[in-house]
């Protein structure tokens, strides 16, 4: 604020003591009755607001003034011509002064305060920014700050605002939309039939591409290529691709199992690296089991809606037989397999290596199991015992150590229920390896840190087991398989369906029924998985750490001293989930020192895989897991609330279940 406003201010403070101490003096001489006492008031009244009308006046000229003496007697016609405005504050932030732009345009915000005015203008004053942009009556005004002074700086940028706009709303959106299974339901159905699948579902997304002003090219009959602008693009996001759920409905309307799989790639002016991200990304789509969109722009994530449904087996085996003719090409151009699990191996990672080591040594190749590193959960452990003298004789148990020693340029690594190389037991064989194969029913994850030459990751099996036993007719050979490891295997595909009550298809009871004419015993499997006292006593005081949330969430942070193994945890997320009006179950518990875990549980309403994506986890809809070093139980269960809370506004999802509080 400057001198003479301050002395101005000084003034009238001053005029206002002497008409009191006048008001005083006429009192006690006159008193009350006297009609000098109004008169006297107004007098110095009407004096104090004429001085301070004449001194703000002359102050409003000397400023401007002061601004053309600075900038030019030209600088009217030039903040005209640059539709520039000019506001002066003083030290509250209270609006002292506006240029003639804002006088043209009937904007007198003087005397105002200026962050009620602008809210915005707070990053201003507080340095967060150096510019800021607003919209004042219609029109979009870049902000600046003078540092020096308290001075503001309008620009008003509305055309270029409106070109900019144009500009990133006419960028090309490149898009593929595919028809899960359609192939698969009209290969056997009748001509009346796919007609009406036609009419009701084809013709549908085609009257969707229409609706949208959208161009779309069939490629072939479940494949459609269409070609968008950011700003249709933008549209579609806003309302979560509803296409989706469209088809979803038609489909199980007419009871068959069709959903889409759409990608979108954008932010490149090149159409090969389009094209490129574009078959990637709806492959991706698909390998996470269909029913979603996988959207990346270059340069950056990929991001996914929907997935909404869980993923549907194939019907077809030629999938199966094509990649078992694959698997057994790359085995027969190797000089050696070394098979690699996860950490912490489970039965069913135990089970597919098993199998996989006896389709190996079919082929007379040399074959190791890398399972003395990482670790395996207590209850394998003991299985391992059990069929021990059979197993050892049959197969080769390894650490890590003394598989790199058999690693060689042609060794071929199978990994098994699992494809990164984060969780893996063998990450410094994967980084040394020249061939890489993945064998996987998790849903894969967008950027993989491995570069297989064999990708067989099918997100619609139960489990790594259940696809392995699918790929043992189709050797060209019977393959020897023992009764123990049918009945490891068998563990593995009961765990993973939760004993057949989740993501169970008939390719699932097909699986289970061959591995029980290979001598797969259930009496022996469901004695392997019974739970010990100390860990029936353990799942058990993990219960009284449930918290109810809204939506049938439950949460579990056990905030005991107590390590808790995974599968610990996750056996006690499917205990809670068994009751009624549960729709998720997320258990969070240390499982060793330093890393906390999260394990989620989900009865299908609720896809706990993206909660967990969202987090740097992962899994399938209805089961899924994080691990975080370094992560505290309280400090993950709060990151989850907000990301749960995240997902119910994205997802629109409401649940008319309510759990009795």
């Amino acid at each position: 604020m400057s001198d003479k406003y301050q002395i101005l201010k000084k003034l009238v403070i001053g005029y206002l003591g002497i008409e009191i101490v006048v008001l005083i003096f006429f009192y006690y001489l006159y008193g009350f009755s006297a009609i000098l006492f109004p008169l006297i008031a107004a007098t110095i009244n009407g004096t104090v607001l004429t001085f301070v009308t004449y001194c703000f006046l002359h102050l409003i000229q000397e400023r401007v003034v002061d601004i053309s003496r600075i900038l030019g007697s030209e600088a009217k016609d030039a903040f005209d011509f640059g539709e520039i405005g000019i506001v002066t504050y003083d030290e509250d932030y209270m609006i002292t002064w506006m240029s003639e732009l804002f006088e043209e345009r009937e904007i007198d915000c003087i005397g105002k305060k200026s962050t009620m005015w602008i809210p915005e203008l707070n990053e201003l004053f507080h340095g967060d920014t150096e510019t800021i942009r607003t919209e004042i009556d219609g029109s979009i005004y870049e902000i600046q700050r003078k540092e020096d002074a308290q001075i503001l700086f309008f620009k008003d940028i509305s055309k270029v605002h409106r070109l900019e706009e144009d500009y990133e709303y006419s960028k090309v959106v490149l898009g593929l939309v595919h028809l899960d299974n359609y192939e698969e339901t009209i290969q056997y159905e009748e001509e009346q039939m796919i007609a009406l699948i036609n009419t009701k579902i084809r013709q549908q997304v085609v009257e969707w591409a229409n609706n949208k002003k959208m161009v779309l090219r069939r490629l072939k009959n479940d494949r459609f290529l269409i070609v968008l602008n950011e700003k249709i693009f933008k549209e579609l996001v806003d309302e979560r691709f509803s296409i989706l759920n469209d088809v979803r409905k038609a489909s199980q309307d007419m009871d068959v199992a069709i959903t889409l799989s759409m990608a979108f790639a954008r932010g490149s002016k090149d159409f090969s690296k389009l094209d490129e991200m574009l078959n990637s990304l709806l492959e991706l789509a698909q390998a996470r089991g269909g029913d979603q969109v996988a959207i990346r722009k270059y340069g950056e994530d990929v991001k996914y809606f929907g997935g909404n449904s869980e993923a549907q087996e194939k019907r077809s085996r030629v999938r199966v037989r094509i990649m078992a003719q694959t698997l057994r090409d790359l085995i027969e151009r190797s000089s050696n397999v070394i098979i690699l699990g996860h950490k912490e191996m489970d039965f069913d990672c135990m089970g597919a290596a098993v199998s996989m080591s006896r389709i190996v040594q079919l082929y007379d190749k040399q074959v190791c199991i890398l399972s003395r590193t990482g670790g395996i959960e207590s209850k394998l452990q003991g299985a391992m015992e059990l069929f021990k003298e059979t197993l050892n004789k049959r197969h080769l148990f390894v650490s890590e150590m003394e598989a790199m020693n058999q690693l060689r340029s042609d060794t071929l690594v199978i990994m098994v229920d699992h494809h990164t190389a984060a969780i893996s037991n063998g990450s410094q064989i994967l980084n040394n390896a020249n061939k890489i194969a993945v064998i996987d029913h998790h849903r894969r994850a967008a950027e993989l840190d491995i570069s297989p030459i064999f990708a067989y990751i099918e997100a619609g099996a139960s489990s790594a087991s259940e696809m392995i036993t699918e790929l043992l007719p189709y050797q060209i050979h019977a393959v020897d398989i023992d009764s123990s490891e049918a009945t490891l295997m068998l563990a593995g595909i009961f765990i993973d369906t939760n004993r057949f009550k989740m993501r169970t298809g008939s390719r699932t009871f097909d699986a289970a029924s061959q591995l029980r004419k290979l001598g797969a015993d259930p009496v022996v499997v469901d004695d392997m998985l019974k739970d010990r006292y100390n860990d029936f006593e353990m799942k058990t005081s993990i219960l009284k750490y449930c918290e109810k949330e809204d939506n049938g969430v439950i949460l579990v942070p056990v905030k005991s001293n107590r390590i808790l193994s995974r599968s610990l945890i996750s056996q006690a997320a499917d205990q809670i989930l068994t009751v009624k009006e549960v729709e998720a179950v997320f258990v969070i518990a240390m499982i060793d020192e330093k890393t906390c875990g999260i394990s989620a549980r989900s009865n299908g309403q609720i896809n706990v895989q993206v909660i967990m994506e969202k987090m740097n986890g992962g899994g399938h809809r209805t089961g899924a897991a994080l691990q975080r070093e370094n992560g505290t139980v309280d400090g993950l269960k709060e990151e989850l609330k907000s990301v749960i809370q995240q997902y119910f506004i994205e997802e629109g999802y409401k649940n008319e279940s309510n759990i009795s509080k």
